[in-house]
């Protein structure tokens, strides 16, 4: 018997480390059968939201709905995993707990102490890349360093082969359904503090049960109002074929128009590992073989490596965020006198509320709220807005953006913000500063986006709306009388941009 514990990889299939609990990688006799365990981690629900709560609990229904379709379950457990783990092998007589890395710095100060505990009973422990295609520390420069600029690391990433995607365990290589029944009520309550007594003992009960998932409430958060969208691997792979059928054929043309929904949605799924990476990518490859024989536009397969980029972005932050862990609250790139944000917290909760007066900012915001998603042309305007327009530091946004997105991503949020900030590795530099409202009319020109996020617009022409940062207040309120003016002047705020950043370079702003 081998215990897999899912983390962030809530799918059987294309799954690295369950394969190999399952003995289906190497068809190893002495491995396997696999018992799948999530656990409820108190220190990582620390750092959780409502809707990435909401959307973890949707992902893992439908993991469980697909272990019970072959004959096994999920075994659910809350308390801390150093106590929970060795109880849970000790229970199922379990050879060694098996899981994919994460790459976080809290994930790995975890899997440390998890490590530890194991020792402290004597079970074995294996854990395998499997989150990204290449891991964090198998790119590197010709000198041995981690790469800060992306398309250095993009020429040797699309450039290394890529694994094939891992085989499903069969459903005779997985747990019986009853033993996972009987270990759950031999763990259910049991102090399990003697389980890491070498590292002075765990306070902790750990509670397991199979295929029973808590509530929002009683894991401490609430239902959000934002609708998290679909979640598992079958909704995974029906979104991801419907994108390769058509759209991703002009992704590079379209990709920036939030109105032509023409990005593929799927980084919830990634995020939740409801589908493996390896997976997406070998997809990708074969639409881009099919696009060269079938009668696609000429430049088809550049469309598909675009997206293919995509993917490359994520294991570029990756292995930022592996190597700096401190980015989470630290700037990456440091200037010499610091950045001496404004932080206008009337200026911050207006935005926050998509009340800025900016129809392409305020359309993101409330696109946000509203589905738990941003459009990622948009996610760069409101990020350039309020680090660049209102001179708050990008701390707020990431805190805003983990909060309300479902597929927060630590590596990829921190990197897009302190991008936005001119703060972060290979970022935009500084003095390049995002006009709303040029943005707003060169990718929503019909404002149909606009439109469909702010109601108080939709009756207003699209020129209007372009120009309602030039309006007057007679204009405005004779147009849409409920839609805010403009909270700052963004030529004003540009100059001042340019001279805050000037002065944390320790230059002089007026030069």
């Amino acid at each position: 018997m081998e215990l897999f514990w899912h983390r962030r990889d809530l799918r059987a299939a294309d799954n690295v480390g369950l394969a190999a609990a399952a003995g289906t990688e190497t068809d190893e006799a002495d491995r396997g059968p696999a018992a799948p365990v999530f656990v409820f981690d108190p220190a990582v629900l620390d750092h959780a939201s409502d809707v990435r709560v909401r959307r973890l609990l949707d992902g893992l229904a439908a993991l469980r709905d697909d272990y019970r379709e072959r004959g096994s379950d999920l075994l659910v457990a809350r308390g801390d995993p150093e106590a929970v783990l060795p109880r849970l092998a000790e229970a199922l007589d379990a050879e060694r707990v098996v899981w994919n890395r994460d790459y976080s710095g809290l994930a790995r100060e975890r899997d440390a102490g998890v490590r530890r505990a194991l020792d402290a009973v004597d079970v074995a422990r294996e854990a395998h890349h499997d989150a990204v295609l290449h891991d964090p520390d198998a790119i590197r420069t010709n000198a041995g360093d981690p790469y800060s600029v992306y398309s250095y690391y993009w020429k040797k990433w699309t450039d290394r082969a890529k694994a094939d995607p891992a085989p499903a365990p069969s459903d005779e290589a997985l747990a019986d359904a009853d033993r996972l029944a009987d270990a759950a009520d031999a763990v259910d309550g049991t102090d399990a503090s003697d389980a890491t007594a070498a590292d002075g003992g765990v306070d902790a009960s750990p509670v397991a049960a199979v295929g029973d998932l808590p509530t929002p409430a009683d894991l401490g958060f609430a239902e959000p109002d934002a609708d998290v969208g679909p979640a598992g691997t079958a909704a995974a792979r029906e979104r991801l074929a419907d994108f390769l059928d058509e759209a991703v054929f002009a992704y590079e043309a379209e990709r920036d128009f939030p109105a032509e929904g023409a990005t593929s949605r799927l980084s919830a799924f990634l995020k939740y590992g409801e589908i493996g990476v390896r997976e997406a990518y070998a997809a990708t490859e074969e639409a881009m073989a099919e696009a060269e024989s079938d009668a696609r536009p000429d430049d088809a397969p550049e469309q598909v490596e675009e997206f293919q980029q995509q993917l490359a972005w994520r294991e570029f932050y990756t292995q930022v965020l592996f190597h700096n862990p401190e980015v989470v609250t630290a700037n990456y790139k440091e200037y010499e006198e610091g950045i001496d944000w404004r932080d206008d917290p009337e200026e911050i909760a207006a935005w926050k509320r998509g009340e800025t007066g900016y129809p392409i900012v305020d359309a993101g915001m409330r696109q946000l709220r509203e589905e738990a998603f941003m459009h990622n042309r948009v996610r760069m305007i409101v990020a350039s807005f309020l680090t660049k327009d209102l001179l708050a530091d990008w701390r707020h946004g990431y805190d805003h953006f983990r909060e309300h997105l479902a597929d927060h991503d630590t590596a990829n949020d921190n990197g897009g913000w302190q991008w936005a900030a001119s703060t972060g590795t290979d970022a935009q530099p500084y003095f390049r500063i995002f006009n709303p409202m040029t943005q707003g009319e060169r990718y929503d020109a019909d404002a149909e986006y606009i439109k469909e996020y702010v109601p108080e617009l939709r009756g207003v022409e699209a020129d209007l709306i372009h120009e309602w940062h030039e309006l007057s207040p007679t204009q405005r309120a004779n147009a849409a009388p409920a839609y805010p003016a403009p909270i700052v002047d963004h030529s004003e705020r540009r100059e001042e941009a340019l001279a805050m950043y000037k002065r944390a370079r320790g230059e002089d702003p007026d030069e």
